[in-house]
């Protein structure tokens, strides 16, 4: 999962600790299942925001 979201081991192994992501536990291990890992890609995606006529202001 780590190299999936291009991040150190320590970010699932916190995402697991707080619950923030569905798993696995067999036996000893933990697994994370591919559509659990899509869920929360896809629930934490923000969308860019459209260019908003006249909101940007232009230098002098």
């Amino acid at each position: 999962m780590a190299e999936l979201l291009g991040t150190s081991e320590r970010f699932p192994r916190r995402l697991i600790a707080e619950r923030r992501i569905a798993f696995v536990k067999v036996g000893r291990h933990v697994r994370i299942p591919e559509r659990e890992l899509s869920a929360f890609i896809d629930a934490n995606t923000v969308q860019p925001i459209g260019h908003r006529r006249g909101s940007l202001r232009r230098a002098a």
